[in-house]
């Protein structure tokens, strides 16, 4: 399958049936990997339409490329690309397990050396057994790791050029770090390694006291557009996802995000 073009969402299954049903324009889907791994019946079924009708990609939360993947993880995987035939898959620049334990969460690396090798050699070789290229996507991160020796820019430029992986640019999460940790948003874009850009990433969040959370169940917040059009215009039009998993809505309020981004990637971009 050729690249990606246009604004896809995320397909959840609240979703499933408004959207064989509608007719508004949906230019891809992006399903959560773990979903599917394992899935049989409905999800399965489901699973299928859907890619007759979409270009459909995998973005997971489990690889742990930071640490290691799960025993068996990459085998399930490898077939649910052999399944849909994405133009890549795509997971988090991060670790969410170690061994057995899974954390159930994504956890910020170190920026160091190490771990940037580490993430190179585990990279490389999901790249080779899924015969897929990875997109790796910058987390929100609530603490700075001891160690950390380079900014994140730099960080994921390396990984990107070491490891011949695309990025997924979440701007959203671009936004909360610059708030969270007292940055600028824009001198964070400006260290961001957009040329290694294949996707981008917009969702809602919430406040808790003077913290921003990234819980995508919320509409897009203004500033976080003023910073999706900054990055078109800088990088012109990239495939976009709209990312709406907790207290989801009508699909019609999905969409509608969805041509917001549209409008602007062909104004800006």
């Amino acid at each position: 399958m050729g690249e990606l073009q246009g604004v896809g969402i995320g397909l959840r299954k609240a979703l499933f049936e408004p959207l064989l049903a509608t007719n508004r324009r949906v230019d891809w889907l992006e399903v959560v990997s773990e979903n599917y791994l394992d899935a049989t019946g409905r999800a399965d079924a489901m699973l299928a339409r859907f890619a007759e009708r979409w270009p459909i990609v995998p973005h997971g939360v489990a690889l742990s490329v930071g640490t290691a993947p799960p025993d068996g993880y990459v085998e399930k995987l490898t077939a649910l690309a052999a399944r849909l035939s994405p133009p890549y898959l795509s997971d988090h620049c991060c670790y969410s397990s170690i061994g057995a334990r899974n954390f159930l969460d994504l956890l910020p690396l170190p920026r160091h050396d190490e771990a940037i090798a580490r993430i190179v050699t585990n990279a490389r070789a999901v790249s080779a057994a899924t015969g897929c290229s990875l997109v790796l996507e910058n987390i929100t991160t609530y603490a700075e790791m001891p160690g950390s020796i380079y900014d994140e820019g730099t960080f994921l430029r390396r990984i990107a050029e070491e490891a011949g992986v695309g990025l997924l640019l979440d701007v959203t999460n671009l936004h909360l770090n610059a708030v969270n940790h007292g940055l600028d948003p824009l001198a964070l874009l400006d260290a961001f390694p957009l040329e290694h850009v294949r996707q981008l990433h917009l969702a809602g969040f919430t406040q808790d006291g003077d913290v921003l959370l990234d819980t995508h169940s919320a509409p897009i917040a203004a500033p976080v557009w003023d910073l999706y059009r900054e990055v078109i215009k800088r990088r012109g039009a990239i495939p976009t996802l709209i990312e709406w998993d907790q207290h989801i809505p009508p699909l019609d309020v999905v969409l509608d995000e969805a041509d917001r981004a549209r409008s602007l990637m062909e104004r800006h971009g």
